[in-house]
């Protein structure tokens, strides 16, 4: 039996707002329909409000102070979150003094980290910092890691805070990797802890390179709190080729695009 339009949206509307994005061939697949009758779908979802576009999917519309638990957050996108801290650890060299913030792609580039001599990294986050020590311990790398302290939120495994953004204040590091909430050409990159917020910008005005990392669920999205706009990032790293409509707004900035795979 044929779903009706509006029964497709209902479904839809459930999977954004269990997960934050829907993807086109998976709707298809699921109501046994075309692609381009899922994009109609999502067209008009769009024109209600209800979804923005953006490639391959979309994404919810509604911004929101709200992100899920750290442990939850780990459980969604998995493949890709490794494929991208994968080659994101890549960019990391011997020698590199290095900031790497809270979230669950920054801590796959954690686990991935190997083979490098002499690093300094600084995290506010406690995953991180625990996979770090891991593979210190174990001699995956050599170096020493800089926790950096202020306020323990326990559901984000993070410490952040006015303590914390003086701490960071008084390092100046070769590159950041940054995991972020949303990324957009009109917004840059935002978040949804205030706090947590805080930390990341610190660590990109401590850093001479600023790398995102963003799996497709965050392209085109805007969360709570802005981050950075675009001019203060110049690499980005997900897990699909870049948006047409955004290949231009990326070179005016000189911001190279990483497809990991």
């Amino acid at each position: 039996m044929s779903i009706s339009s509006e029964e497709r949206k209902r479904v839809i509307m459930e999977q954004l707002k269990l997960e934050g994005q829907v993807k086109v061939p998976d709707l298809s697949q699921l109501f046994t329909v075309s692609e381009e009758t899922v994009r109609r779908d999502l067209v008009l979802l769009e024109k209600d409000g209800l979804a923005k576009r953006v490639y391959g999917g979309a994404v919810l519309t509604k911004l929101t102070s709200y992100e899920p638990p750290y442990l939850q957050r780990q459980q969604v996108q998995t493949e890709e979150k490794e494929c991208i801290g994968r080659a994101a650890a890549e960019l990391v060299e011997s020698g590199d003094t290095i900031a790497v913030d809270i979230g669950t792609t920054t801590l796959e580039m954690a686990k991935a980290i190997a083979g490098r001599e002499r690093l300094t990294i600084l995290t506010n986050s406690l995953a991180v910092a625990y996979h770090l020590m891991e593979s210190l311990n174990s001699g995956r790398f050599s170096g020493k890691i800089v926790v950096v302290g202020g306020e323990l939120n326990p559901e984000q495994q993070s410490m952040s805070g006015p303590m914390g953004e003086s701490m960071l204040s008084q390092f100046r590091v070769d590159k950041a990797f940054i995991s972020v909430g949303g990324i957009s050409p009109e917004r840059g990159i935002s978040d949804y802890d205030i706090n947590e917020t805080g930390m990341s910008r610190r660590m990109i005005e401590a850093a001479s390179r600023t790398i995102v990392l963003a799996d497709e669920s965050k392209l085109g999205k805007e969360a709570f709190v802005e981050i950075a706009p675009l001019d203060k990032l110049h690499v980005i790293v997900s897990n699909t080729a870049v948006p047409k409509e955004w290949v231009q707004p990326l070179r005016s900035q000189h911001i190279q695009w990483i497809e990991a795979k």
